[in-house]
């Protein structure tokens, strides 16, 4: 797949700007997983674990699965199944939601902090490393602005 930059003398249609835009997108997103997924940073934790890890550790409160889920690109039953896991690996607590009895909610255990935060802070100096090596600041507001509009979820 080959995408070159738009012009002002662009001719393609709208669609198909959008669709290349989509395109190279998602040919950066593979591109700098697949060089963050061979670093040697995640001591034992599949980036999927550590996404859960992140967005456990991000929240303000216990998250029941579902709102985990929202955060994290599996489906709700392969998420159940890897957050047994790290329930299991004692990384992850499942508690009772006080709200209603039949469901759980889920919190990091100390032990899950500690892991998020020894390999967050080696995920996160080698993709600071990876996008300021790409782009200048002013690119770098710009794509996560423009990130979180396509998401729906502008900042104010």
């Amino acid at each position: 797949m080959t995408t070159t930059p738009a012009t002002a003398s662009d001719s393609r249609t709208r669609t198909r700007l959008a669709n290349q835009t989509w395109e190279a997108t998602m040919l950066a997103h593979a591109v700098l997983m697949r060089r963050f997924t061979e670093q040697d940073v995640w001591e034992g934790l599949s980036v999927r674990e550590y996404d859960v890890l992140y967005t456990l550790a991000k929240a303000e409160s216990p998250l029941r699965l579902r709102d985990l889920g929202e955060g994290v690109l599996l489906s709700q039953p392969a998420l159940s199944r890897l957050v047994d896991r790290l329930v299991q690996r004692g990384l992850v607590f499942r508690c009772t939601n006080p709200d209603d009895a039949r469901a759980h909610q889920l919190s990091l255990t100390d032990d899950g902090a500690a892991l998020q935060r020894q390999v967050g802070r080696a995920h996160g100096t080698a993709v600071a490393e990876a996008v300021t090596s790409a782009l200048t600041e002013d690119e770098m507001r710009l794509l996560e602005s423009l990130s979180l509009k396509l998401a729906g979820k502008e900042q104010s």
